[in-house]
């Protein structure tokens, strides 16, 4: 038998655009070799754009728009999507607000109506509100019993203290007991406007579809909605002790300013951060867990915004070890901007990195919003081909540049929960 050579893969993705007359943008990618598509409208800003007052009120309107629009009750929402075998969801982030669904191909239509009846027609009704705000503080009691959600949003409000990345994205249970339509029905005016939507599909797609359904849906809609420049953070090392007696273990936060996601080193701070703790490979899990036991999780985790960034390390251990977690931690960031990586340890960072990019572009869902965020961040769409050449031209010396740069102890903000007992550290600990 003849041997027949695979295909190679595309190169390129395929990628087209397209922005409305009012200033909407349409972004598509095509996915031939699959049957389903993924339709996303996303909003250019989520919690930070909020005022003090207003803090909660992007995640309650993401609520809000799911209980009934001029178009279809609450039910019929429900109905609709899952009558088809879809999915329908949405989230709030700091900086995103992201309504989506999942259906198969020749579903588009009909998913397509559902997302912008949301996006454009919330009733606000009073009742719903009223009702709204019992479920959304169950949430957020829900939340402050799990000690994880706790402690980052304990660390967040000192970190980025007086500035809204600190702000928690559900808003406090006073702002969300005093929402009203007005407020609620001002700041969506504002908000949901042509300047600030993205609209992104990724699947077995049509461009000129997805155009033409978005036009008939928005090409009404007016208004600027571009977000003034905010004021970027101001990181703060602050050490902060909490105590909870509830909590068998005590969690530790630590974590220093980093990068925001456009900036050139990026990449290295991605290698930098999956060899400090990234999996189970790395320093902090081997060394803290596996060599000393001290605990049972341990990792660090990069968060990236338009004009900041943080690198944080996370653990959960006993009262007795929090020194020993927190001083060795201390131990590994001084000796990954002291000593050069090993050419073994950065070549497996890179291929954990590399896998990861890969297997999260694979589904129709990542990719359309890979090409939101991308959209929206770098106003420019990367071949998975650069980004893994980004990944691959990271040196070592980099590492340590990046290393000598962020790692610094004076920079490191420390936060812990648990029974304490009067337990605390000081600066001078943690620069031993």
């Amino acid at each position: 038998m003849p041997v027949v050579s695979p295909k190679a893969p595309p190169k390129t993705r395929d990628i087209q655009e397209a922005t409305l007359p009012n200033g909407i943008r349409i972004i598509t990618e095509l996915m031939p070799h699959v049957r389903s598509v993924s339709v996303g409208i996303w909003i250019g800003t989520g919690s930070r754009r909020e005022t003090p007052e207003e803090n909660g009120i992007s995640h309650f309107i993401e609520h809000m728009v799911f209980k009934g629009t001029t178009h279809r009750s609450a039910e019929d929402i429900a109905r609709s999507v899952d009558s088809i075998g879809g999915g329908l969801d949405a989230f709030t982030s700091k900086e995103l607000v992201s309504y989506n669904t999942k259906v198969l191909d020749e579903h588009v239509p009909i998913a397509f109506d559902v997302l912008s009846d949301l996006v454009l027609n919330p009733l606000f009704r009073d009742d719903d509100i009223q009702k709204e705000k019992g479920v959304i503080l169950e949430e957020l009691k829900m939340e402050v019993d799990n000690p994880e959600y706790l402690i980052h949003e304990i660390f967040s409000s000192n970190f980025w203290k007086d500035h809204p990345l600190g702000k928690p994205i559900l808003g406090s249970k006073e702002n969300i007991k005093h929402f009203n339509g007005d407020q609620i029905r001002d700041y969506f005016g504002r908000v949901y406007a042509p300047g600030n939507i993205v609209i992104t599909a990724a699947g077995n797609l049509n461009h000129d579809q997805l155009v033409r359904l978005a036009g008939e849906q928005f090409s009404t809609l007016s208004g600027n909605g571009v977000p003034p420049t905010p004021a970027p953070p101001v990181p703060h090392a602050r050490m902060v002790f909490r105590n909870k007696a509830s909590l068998e273990q005590v969690h530790v936060y630590m974590g220093m300013p980093a990068y925001a996601l456009s900036h050139e080193s990026r990449f290295v701070c991605y290698v930098l951060n999956t060899i400090l703790g990234g999996g189970m490979s790395s320093r902090l899990f081997q060394n803290i867990r596996e060599k000393q036991g001290l605990v049972y999780s341990v990792y660090s985790d990069l968060s990236m915004y338009h004009d900041a960034g943080c690198l944080a390390i996370c653990a959960a251990t006993s009262v007795e070890s929090a020194r020993k977690v927190v001083t060795t931690v201390m131990d590994e960031l001084r000796q990954i901007r002291d000593e050069p990586v090993t050419a073994e340890e950065l070549r497996r960072a890179k291929d954990h990195l590399k896998g990861s990019f890969v297997l999260g572009l694979e589904s129709t869902s990542s990719r359309m919003g890979n090409l939101a965020r991308q959209e929206l961040y770098f106003g420019r769409f990367f071949t998975l081909d650069e980004m893994l050449a980004s990944i691959e031209a990271v040196t070592a010396g980099q590492v340590q540049t990046v290393a000598r740069d962020l790692l610094q102890p004076e920079d490191v903000a420390l936060t812990m929960l648990g029974r304490l007992d009067g337990f605390k550290m000081t600066r001078e600990d943690l620069v031993h």
